[in-house]
């Protein structure tokens, strides 16, 4: 029987060496790259620097394998200056009878990619090194150098250094469509002495410009004391003549009589940034007019005292949300925030709350199901939006921190001092926090129950309900998800529902066998992220029938099937969102205001 540390022990080596899953045995491993300078590209570059003069369409398989390396090449040359944030969200599996494979325990990691020479990374969340420490005892030195968290972000290339006829046996498969793009599919092995951690599976290339568009497999052979995983990885043509790296899925193990597999897990990497640095603001100054104004109203007094605090909150609110913005955490302004601030205006109007300033609602990118308030900024995370059915389960997490900002628990004033943002973007986490201490947590509660008894959400709230016992059922399970990282958590260390807890004395009670009772989703079928500019929206999926109680999949990882589309000649890499598909068998109606799924919908 696998012990849980033996397991985890494999599952971090696993982690450890896909770090190295394209050098061979006898390479020593490099000095760490330094982080390289963002570039941003305008859309005129980037279609430059993609296409040279036209070149005759390939008549044989062997001249697409060539135009297919070229590409590749050309791919790793545009991404070299390109620092990405890569999020990874990890849950082992253990069987259950009712629900099949289920959440053992979960692991977290956020952090930015330097993709120069050698794919790199660095933190965004404080390690742990006593864990580290633990799991790298007697590995060699080697491990330890290249030991990265989220090893899985090295599955972005079949192989980084040596793809190329020298290495690699390409064998013709199919014809394929994925999405709107056609695609020829090869099958692709190692050469006989190529080195070890060589990439073997299959790739999907689009056949116009002939770049990849999906990876499917792992890397062979494995060195000892040291696990490949498999993966299938996704790319989106988000600025002309490249497809992105987008979305990374994989899984290990499964629990079918007489598997000997040593692990099980599912895990989803998500790759967005790569213009994080552009924000149109180089030529800001050359668009600022000056025209001699003088101000001839009433109103140019000093402020009051208390309207110079409103302003200093403000100031200090303002800083917070664009340097969160800047650090790649924090979605652009956009439609997802409407229909936020939409459910929070719903609740203001019916409740006669008197604001001193208008309550914004803005969107975290990160998967932790995690909100906060700064000023009055109400942000929520795009993993708690994805996993909430409806919109009256919506409204019930808004109206918490609405209730903070209406009882005047403000939190953030210190970040009024514009010096406070001069930290690197890998130790956000470490210069903010907007916890509240359990006095204004408990009276925010208190204040939120009261909010919904008179919104028009009073008799919604029995999906809300549902989704408080789900997460209460499978936080043991999830403290990983459930841990915040900027705001309160929604339960302690211990699993125990802290916030909103009265909404589980109420509704009905949870039952997995009713198939029409849809308690939470998935994580990814909501929110739809553009990894070039990082703008959201809602996702448009189609309803899909649940059939046994293993499709409901409450807060599960799922895989990605994005619909692929081509880049219309006309559009920008700024105004291009990818039309991509929520995780299979996750998606739900979009018949609310917050295009949720209604209760006993019996679809997702």
């Amino acid at each position: 029987m696998v012990t849980w540390k033996s397991m985890l022990t494999g599952l971090v080596l696993l982690l450890s060496l896909s770090a190295i899953a394209q050098q061979t045995t006898d390479q020593s491993p490099s000095a760490t790259p330094q982080p390289a300078a963002s570039q941003a590209v305008t859309p005129a570059s980037a279609q430059s620097t993609s296409t040279t003069a036209p070149q005759a369409a390939p008549t044989t398989m062997d001249q697409v394998v060539d135009r297919t390396i070229v590409r590749e090449h050309a791919l790793m040359d545009f991404l070299k200056n390109r620092t990405p944030l890569v999020e990874t969200y990890l849950q082992n599996l253990k069987p259950d009878a009712e629900l099949g494979a289920v959440p053992k325990e979960d692991h977290y990691f956020l952090g930015r990619l330097d993709l120069g020479e050698a794919v790199d990374r660095r933190d965004y969340l404080t390690k742990d090194t006593s864990f580290e420490k633990n799991l790298l005892g007697g590995v060699t030195k080697m491990f330890k150098f290249e030991y990265k968290p989220i090893g899985f972000s090295w599955m972005i290339f079949a192989d980084r250094q040596d793809f190329d006829r020298s290495h690699y046996d390409f064998r013709y498969s199919r014809r394929e469509f994925l999405g709107d793009v056609r695609c020829i599919v090869f099958d692709v092995t190692p050469k006989k002495d190529s080195g070890k951690g060589r990439f073997v599976g299959r790739i999907w290339v689009e056949d116009k410009d002939y770049n990849i568009v999906r990876l499917n497999g792992t890397y062979a052979p494995r060195p000892k004391n040291a696990y490949f995983f498999h993966m299938d990885s996704w790319r989106l043509n988000l600025v002309p003549g490249y497809w992105l790296p987008t979305y990374i899925y994989s899984e290990e193990g499964d629990f079918s009589y007489g598997s000997r597999d040593k692990m099980a897990f599912k895990a989803q990497s998500r790759i967005w940034g790569y213009d994080l640095k552009k924000f149109g603001k180089e030529d800001e100054l050359t668009d600022v007019k000056v025209e001699a104004v003088k101000d001839e109203s009433p109103t140019t007094a000093d402020a009051s005292p208390l309207e110079a605090q409103r302003e200093w909150q403000q100031q200090a609110e303002d800083n917070v949300v664009q340097r969160l913005e800047e650090a790649g955490l924090v979605a652009p302004e956009g439609e997802v925030d409407k229909v936020l601030s939409t459910v929070v205006n719903n609740l203001i109007v019916t409740n006669n709350l008197e604001l001193a300033r208008p309550v914004r609602a803005r969107v975290m990118l990160t998967s932790p199901l995690e909100t906060f308030s700064v000023g009055n900024t109400i942000v929520v995370s795009r993993g708690l939006i994805d996993t909430l059915p409806d919109e009256g389960s919506l409204a019930a997490v808004l109206s918490h921190e609405l209730a903070h900002i209406a009882l005047g628990h403000n939190l953030g004033s210190k970040f009024a001092f514009n010096d406070r943002m001069l930290f690197s973007d890998e130790s956000t986490y470490n210069n903010f926090g907007f916890r509240h201490n359990p006095d204004e947590e408990t009276a925010a509660d208190a204040k939120a129950m009261e909010l919904l008894k008179t919104s028009p959400y009073a008799q919604k709230l029995d999906v809300a309900s549902l989704y408080m016992k789900q997460l209460t059922a499978r936080a043991p399970e999830m403290s990983a998800l459930l841990t915040a990282h900027l705001g309160n958590s929604f339960t302690d260390e211990k699993g125990t529902l802290t916030r909103l807890s009265a909404l589980t004395s109420t509704g009905p009670a949870l039952d997995n066998k009713k198939l029409d009772q849809i308690a939470a989703l998935p994580l990814g079928g909501r929110v739809k992220l553009n990894a070039w500019d990082d703008k959201v929206e809602l996702s448009k999926s189609a309803p899909v029938a649940i059939v046994t109680a293993r499709d409901k999949m409450p807060f599960e990882v799922t895989p990605f099937f994005p619909r692929l589309t081509r880049m219309n000649a006309t559009e920008t890499p700024a105004t291009q969102t990818a039309s991509t598909a929520a995780p299979a068998d996750q998606t739900v109606d979009q018949t609310s205001t917050a295009n949720h799924a209604p209760q006993n919908s019996g679809t997702r």
